[in-house]
């Protein structure tokens, strides 16, 4: 099968990999055209000089670009992947965008006789570079039947949530809920250390229990030892909230808790943490 793969950051640069790996036809374009040789020069495959270009002969085109606005440009720009995709082929968006832009680009899609599926992922870096991402799909049944198999490449687990813009709305939740949980890891952390305890202890003891997530699991260490420099950056995770709390505005769903720490991740940001993992919190509390 021939696939396209639009966005070759960090996620989406093993993304594709995965996908030449499990002997698809890729064709890679991203806005750098270095990183795209780069890519092709480890893997097989092919880069194109524009999204259109890439998607011409694909049946299947990924995308996973920054937001919305690039999501529209490689999308639906004069040089995009709908000014020349083939009818009855199938776009899957993997950016964290809003719902909004992709009911947006699946009606446009619609018009052409491309299906669409909207599919954010979880797991970061370190589940697209070991093939382990948690994808939330937006879209039909029929559609996601054809585009699965295929995500199973990258994939550790693959839902369909609803209609398109449910997994854009899925990892809305998503950050949501993890934007309370690394506060309360901070915070705990934070409390240990000034009541004298001794904080990995602490931490392991009740990482099995009631309290245990997989920020605590994956995160208490690097916490305490200070390293924030992997992982999902501030600036990322304060663009999703973004996009939740303004969805929030729409639906009339309160988002007290998010708000707030969506502040806390502004004055991390003030110290220079743009690209410091999410667990940085702990780091505004000294």
């Amino acid at each position: 099968m021939k696939v396209a793969f639009i966005g070759l950051g960090v996620m989406g640069y093993p993304m594709a990999a995965y996908l030449a790996k499990n002997n698809y036809e890729v064709t890679v374009y991203n806005r750098t055209a270095s990183k795209a040789a780069a890519w092709c020069s480890e893997n097989k495959g092919q880069s194109a000089s524009t999204p259109a270009a890439a998607a011409r002969d694909a049946e299947i085109v990924f995308s996973c670009v920054g937001n919305d606005n690039d999501v529209h440009d490689v999308l639906l720009g004069s040089d995009g992947v709908l000014s020349s995709i083939a009818e009855g082929s199938v776009i899957v968006d993997h950016t964290t965008a809003s719902a909004t832009i992709a009911r947006e680009v699946a009606g446009t899609a619609e018009s052409k006789g491309v299906d669409f599926l909207d599919a954010p992922l979880s797991g970061g870096q370190a589940g697209a570079e070991n093939g382990q991402l948690s994808v939330m799909v937006g879209g039909d049944a029929a559609t996601f039947e054809r585009a699965a198999p295929v995500m199973d490449s990258y994939s550790k687990a693959i839902t369909l949530i609803g209609p398109v813009g449910s997994g854009q709305l899925a990892k809305m939740v998503n950050q949501i809920c993890i934007a309370g949980v690394v506060q309360g890891l901070a915070e705990g952390l934070h409390f240990a250390k000034k009541a004298g305890l001794d904080r990995a202890m602490v931490a392991e003891a009740i990482s099995g229990g009631a309290a245990g997530s997989w920020q605590m699991s994956n995160r208490w260490q690097t916490m305490i030892n200070d390293e924030f420099d992997f992982g999902f950056a501030v600036d990322w995770m304060r663009k999703d909230l973004a996009i939740a709390i303004d969805e929030a505005t729409r639906n009339g769903a309160t988002l007290e808790l998010t708000k707030l720490v969506d502040i806390f991740f502004g004055e991390v940001q003030d110290l220079g943490g743009q690209r410091w993992d999410t667990s940085a919190l702990i780091a505004r509390l000294k």
